[in-house]
């Protein structure tokens, strides 16, 4: 009798225990409330490690609050205007308002996206034309890691892409100035200008790179977003060293490193192409000057003799290098337009004076001016309207499939 009391007392323990943690578990699945929500927001200045934990209980949990201008206007000022977590949680503003369209896949169709994405981007890069593009970059520089960024130049760079020799750069102007006359084509063009430049960035192939399987990348899907006005969704990935093909190198010195990567891409649920490609160096090596770097770059569709294919029309490369006395933050504001097919007797030629600020899209800028030989003709861009949506990529590219829509709760 004394043993079944025992018995019955121990089953209602267990029992007790069972329930109080499924009730745990059940409130820490609720949405945040704005309580919680600017609770954790006011730690951030104090504990910035504290952003990564804040983010993936967004993503896990989502909102449960209207997000507000007011509310925008306090992440950006207790985050120091984190651009992740701003990003994060203007998804999770969509998702809560329309949860079945921004839902995530399942992680089978997730895997099939990413898969699709590889194939497109391997071919899609092996069959990308030789072209011109211009380049106009806007530099600023920052003391220690203040970001309190100091304008410091404007460039405009002619760079030549053909598929055997990669990317060629060329100086045009700085700040409206022509260059010298003695300013060669060449893969690095620091030389003719001081300071953290662009060379170096392979616009082209980084991306490829990471998905070729002897770069062994790790991928983790861990979101979806909204870029361009099309939904995509957004993987995490991470390259070791030891399989990287991410260098470093600085222009003053010449000196160069292997680094390993890690960073986002934001993926096209429909068209199965990266959007926005997102690389940060890991595994610097002690005692490099360069002591961090990354790049963002974004991805739009542009007309080369009468084809389109997906190629870049904005980035922003971050530096920072520990100089002898202090250390020195760089951000080069870089876009693209006047894509052109690349001709042996054609040449950008820079207009002295012109508005060096471009569009955010290619299409929409105006073209440089053209050089020809006189049995060529330039090539014209049609507009911008002529974005490929819910269509087949143009580029080579094998045609996408589709996803199945997410199901609720998924």
């Amino acid at each position: 009798m004394y043993s079944l009391r025992n018995f019955a007392l121990f089953f209602a323990l267990v029992f007790s225990f069972l329930v109080c943690s499924a009730v745990g578990v059940a409130q820490n699945q609720e949405p945040l409330s704005s309580k919680d929500f600017v609770a954790w927001l006011y730690q951030l200045p104090r504990y910035p490690e504290k952003r990564d934990e804040l983010i993936e209980e967004i993503r896990k949990r989502g909102i449960g609050f209207p997000l507000t201008d007011g509310m925008r206007s306090l992440v950006a000022t207790k985050s120091g205007n984190d651009a992740l977590l701003r990003r994060t949680l203007e998804e999770a503003e969509r998702r809560r308002v329309n949860p079945t369209a921004s839902a995530l896949p399942s992680p089978a169709e997730g895997n099939e996206l990413l898969e699709r994405t590889r194939n497109v981007t391997l071919a899609a890069a092996g069959a990308m034309p030789d072209f011109i593009v211009k380049q106009s970059i806007r530099r600023s520089v920052a003391y220690g890691t203040t970001t309190n960024w100091i304008p410091q130049d404007t460039l405009s760079i002619a760079v030549g892409y053909r598929a055997n020799q990669g990317e060629q750069y060329k100086l045009l102007t700085v700040n409206g100035v022509p260059a010298a006359e003695e300013v060669q084509e060449s893969k690095d063009y620091s030389k003719y200008v001081k300071g953290a430049t662009s060379s170096g960035v392979e616009y082209i192939s980084a991306l490829a790179d990471i998905f070729k399987p002897e770069s062994q990348a790790e991928f983790r899907m861990v979101d979806t977003d909204v870029i361009q006005g099309r939904r995509t969704v957004v993987y995490e990935y991470l390259v070791h060293k030891e399989q990287s093909q991410l260098t470093l190198s600085t222009g003053d010195t010449g000196a160069s490193t292997i680094a390993g990567s890690q960073g986002r891409m934001w993926i096209d649920r429909e068209l199965d192409r990266v959007l926005r490609f997102e690389q940060i160096a890991t595994e610097i090596p002690n005692g490099f000057p360069i002591t961090a770097a990354s790049s963002l770059i974004d991805y739009d569709w542009v007309s080369i003799n009468d084809r389109k294919y997906l190629l870049p029309f904005h980035s922003e490369i971050l530096m920072t290098t520990a100089q002898p006395r202090f250390v020195m933050q760089s951000r080069n504001d870089v876009k693209f337009r006047g894509y052109q097919k690349f001709g042996a007797e054609l040449k950008v030629v820079d207009e002295v004076g012109e508005d060096d600020e471009p569009s955010s899209r290619p299409q929409q800028t105006a073209k440089p001016k053209v050089e020809t030989h006189p049995a060529q003709k330039p090539i014209t861009e049609k507009p911008a309207a002529e974005k490929p949506v819910n269509a087949t990529p143009t580029d080579d590219a094998p045609p996408p499939l589709k996803l199945k829509p997410p199901k609720p709760g998924n």
